[in-house]
């Protein structure tokens, strides 16, 4: 499938943003945060993964998708508004969907519904 220009930008703004969360060392130690990038299927995220004394720690920190030209945040497990982060990095508000929110109350947000 062909990227659009648009959906380039996206791309190349949503693999910013993972790479400038994963910059900053995990506060934990024994944990990393590692960034994943799918341009094929449009999906990019950050993983946080190790162990912490004898329990293995594997979670989603922020997983985003790339749907019909709009960036859908399917998770945002940070303090630091991915949302807008994106913005910052160029993406039109109205081209973000907060994923993890149900679809009754993404139309009450500033961002995209659908």
């Amino acid at each position: 499938m062909e990227m659009t220009d648009q959906v380039r930008r996206y791309a190349e703004a949503a693999q910013a943003v993972l790479e400038e969360w994963c910059a900053i060392p995990n506060l934990e130690a024994g944990i990393r945060d590692r960034v994943f990038l799918d341009d094929e299927h449009r999906r990019y995220a950050v993983i946080s993964e190790g162990w912490v004394r004898s329990e293995r720690v594997h979670h989603v920190v922020i997983d985003l998708e790339i749907i019909d030209g709009k960036v859908w945040i399917q998770a945002d497990n940070t303090d630091s508004a991915v949302a807008r982060k994106l913005e910052a990095r160029g993406v039109a508000k109205m081209d973000i969907v907060l994923g993890f929110r149900p679809p009754d109350l993404r139309a009450a947000t500033e961002y995209a519904a659908a």
